[in-house]
Order: structure tokens, then C-alpha cells, then sequence
């Protein structure tokens, strides 16, 4: 499939997971750059040019039309699929659509992004009154979706919306510090909802695994430093005040909280491998897969087993899965949600089968004797089982290069459709 258009986001930016399932869900593939860095991408001139305000997530398509904004990105989305009625079946449904996607973002999402402030340190001085007073509209409107709620399975028809999925976003977002365990106790509904919406098999990739916190996030104040007395000395000149470096971002990235310096993967211990992951994954794309010369021959001529393994990898809920594409929607998102690894990893995963009767199989080469440490990055790694493969063994090496080759069969279901993840 191919892909409408590139998403310019960060992986934990609700925002853009909102979109991602929206895309996921009508069944469009989009591109997400890898190695965008908020406030230095974004400030680019070549990204000005493009959006001029500087924001994400954006949206650029395949025909060059450009967007920011999110419900104007996740509207346009919906709009390329009609037939999976994200919009509703009618101008009235239409209509109570756009009710709920504002309903939520304006009455749950703004005031759970201040608390948000609040408690992280963003917004200074921090007050208890104000932190209070948010916190009170948002169980406010959790109480007004826990009444419609009670008799409806989804807020709008009897199939997910936009506003669904946009609700979904948002409550898995304040799940992690505000909606703790007496709230999801007073509010099951909506815990329902949430969950209903966000295990559907389209879009499992695009939410990932949710923390609940049991105790909804406090401010805590820095600590005060003790500082020595010294002799008193003369007045110096009063330096002009500087700003303080990206304080708050604005609008919709006000709230990222800046993410504390990430420590060195272990895998960069690793003894040094003669096999260059990167160069394998360039022969891969310029050269035919099978016959002489091809890449499965170059990967024999330069493999290193003491550097690396390669492993069998299989969705465990096949049962679950309906339409290939959305399928082949859900690979794609595994592999964003292992961006983090990609100097580590290789991967070449398909659907088998047919619509409501499908697999989804395939082989990972990564960095070291053991896959976990390269996949645990993506939130929904075990929801995959992983398989050893050893390339000596003939069953193990036709099953390794017919993945790669997408002419994987197993059980009698061909490959219709893959993902490489590069």
C-alpha cells in the first residue's frame, strides 16, 4: 500500500498517536520521519517553509497539500475513506461527531493539559486552587461522558468515530497521571470505552500499552539549596534577565516536558561485529532478493552470528485480525514503535491469508544473541512471539529467505502483503 503523505510528529506526542490510529483505522499508510527533534526540526527553514507557524503534527501529502492543526489533519484523514464512516453515515451523525471530538478536546483535554503543567513545573507558580479547579472540569466532563456512555457502546453510532478515536487519545494520555485508580473506579464507563476502542485489532499498533497510575501525579517542589554565608559584599550591576531556554513550547506542543538524558543502550557494548547492519540493509533494497549476486547471497557471504541473530517473529492474536490491510497497518505500526532500535535491527513481516482468515509472520535480524533488548522498545513487543532461527538448518533457512523474498506460505496462506522495517 502505498503511502498518502508523510505525518511530521515525535513518538510521544499524543497528538500524533491520534492521527496515527485515525490513518490506521481508515486504512491509509502514512510516513513518519524518523530523527525529528521538537524544537530544533521544527525551527529548520526548510520546515518554515512548509508550515510556517512551526507546529506539530503536521501533515504533507503525497500531492504536495499541507496541513497542521490536529482535528483539521484528522478530519481530512477520515474524509480519504469514506467507506469506514469515521465521519458518520449522514450530515446528523456528521454533525454529533464533530459534537464529541470538541466536546472532549475542549472540556477534557485542555484542562488535563494544564494539570499537566501544573504538576510537572511548566506553568510557575504552581497553586493548589488552580490545580484544583482543572482538575474539577475534568471530572466534570468525565461525569458527562459516563452518563451517555451508560447506554452507548460508542459515543456516536454503533461503530467507532472520530470522535471516538479522539476520546480514546486523550483519556489513555490522562490515564498516565490524572484518571488514577479511585477516578477509573467512579468512571468505568469511560475505562471501558477506552479500552474497547483502543484493542481493536487496527489500532492496537497505534495506541501501544497504556499505564494506569494508581495516584493521580502531585506537584513537587524543587529541592532549596543550602548555601553557605559569605561576608557581605559590594552590589554588583544587575545583568540583564535572560529567557529561559525553551520554557514552554507553544500551543499544541506546550506540554512535552523535556525527556531526561537517555542512558547508553547496552547494545552499543556489544564486541565490535564484522557484519555492517547498514550496508546489508542497502544491499537488500538495490539488489534482486534471491539468485546470484542477489542480497540473500550477499547476507551469507558478510553474516556474523557472533554479532548478531535472526529470529522468527509471529502476532500471537491472529484470531483477531479482519481485513489484510488493516493488518499490514498494524505491522507498520510495530515498526514505528521500534524506532529507537533501528542502527539494531533489520526486519522483513507479511500477512498470510486472506481477509478474516490471516497470519502475520516473518524474520528480524538484530544486534546480539538475544532480540529482546532490540524490540522491548516498542510498547506491544509481546504481543509477538520470537523464534530463534538457526540459517544451518534447511527448514530454518527457507523459512529466513522466503520472508525475505515475500514468498513466505505457511499453512497453506500466501503472502499478500509486507513490511520492511530499514
Amino acid at each position: 500500500m502505498s503511502s498518502i503523505g508523510t505525518l511530521y510528529t515525535i513518538d510521544r506526542q499524543d497528538y500524533g498517536k491520534r492521527l496515527k490510529a485515525v490513518a490506521a483505522y481508515a486504512g491509509l499508510a502514512l510516513d513518519v520521519p524518523s530523527g525529528f527533534v521538537l524544537g530544533e526540526t521544527n525551527k529548520t527553514p526548510e520546515y518554515l517553509a512548509k508550515f510556517s507557524h512551526g507546529k506539530i503534527p503536521a501533515l504533507e501529502t503525497a500531492d504536495g497539500f499541507k496541513l497542521f492543526e490536529t482535528q483539521a489533519i484528522a478530519r481530512y484523514l477520515a474524509s480519504l475513506a469514506p467507506n469506514s464512516l469515521l465521519q458518520g453515515s449522514d450530515s446528523k451523525e456528521a454533525a454529533l461527531v464533530d459534537q464529541w471530538t470538541a466536546f472532549a478536546d475542549s472540556e477534557l483535554n485542555a484542562p488535563g493539559r494544564v494539570v499537566f503543567q501544573l504538576v510537572n513545573g511548566a506553568l510557575a507558580p504552581y497553586t493548589r486552587p488552580i490545580h484544583n479547579a482543572f482538575t474539577e472540569r475534568v471530572e466534570r466532563a468525565l461525569g458527562t461522558l459516563e452518563q451517555h456512555l451508560t447506554s452507548h457502546t460508542f459515543l456516536v453510532t454503533e461503530r467507532i468515530t472520530l470522535a471516538d478515536i479522539t476520546l480514546a487519545s486523550i483519556v489513555q494520555r490522562q490515564l498516565t497521571y490524572l484518571i488514577d485508580a479511585p477516578l477509573r473506579a467512579k468512571f468505568p464507563n469511560v475505562v471501558r470505552h477506552f479500552e474497547t476502542v483502543a484493542n481493536q485489532p487496527a489500532l492496537l499498533a497505534a495506541f501501544g500499552s497504556t499505564e494506569y497510575v494508581e495516584k493521580a501525579k502531585q506537584f513537587t517542589p524543587p529541592p532549596k539549596e543550602k548555601k553557605e554565608a559569605k561576608p557581605a559584599a559590594a552590589p554588583a550591576p544587575k545583568a540583564e534577565k535572560k529567557p529561559k531556554a525553551k520554557e514552554v513550547e507553544e500551543e499544541e506542543e506546550d506540554d512535552l516536558v523535556p525527556e531526561e538524558p537517555k542512558a547508553k543502550n547496552p547494545l552499543d557494548s556489544l564486541p565490535k561485529s564484522t557484519f555492517n547492519l547498514e550496508d546489508w540493509k542497502r544491499a537488500y533494497s538495490n539488489k534482486e532478493t534471491r539468485g546470484a549476486g542477489g542480497a540473500i547471497e550477499w547476507f551469507y557471504e558478510n553474516y556474523d552470528p557472533a554479532g548478531f541473530s535472526v529470529w522468527r517473529v509471529d502476532f500471537k492474536y491472529n484470531n483477531e485480525l479482519t481485513q489484510t490491510f488493516m493488518s499490514s497497518n498494524q505491522i507498520g505500526g510495530f515498526f514505528n514503535r521500534l524506532e529507537a532500535s533501528r542502527k539494531y535491527l533489520f526486519g522483513s513481516v507479511g500477512v498470510l491469508g486472506q481477509a478474516n482468515d490471516s497470519v502475520i509472520s516473518g524474520v528480524l535480524i538484530g544486534r546480539g544473541p538475544d532480540i529482546k533488548p532490540v524490540v522491548d522498545v516498542a510498547p506491544d513487543w509481546e504481543s509477538y512471539e520470537y523464534k530463534k532461527l538457526d540459517i544451518s538448518n534447511a527448514e530454518d533457512k527457507a523459512f529466513f529467505e522466503a520472508a525475505l523474498a515475500w514468498d513466505l506460505e505457511i499453512d497453506g496462506k500466501k503472502w499478500v502483503d509486507g513490511k520492511n522495517f530499514k
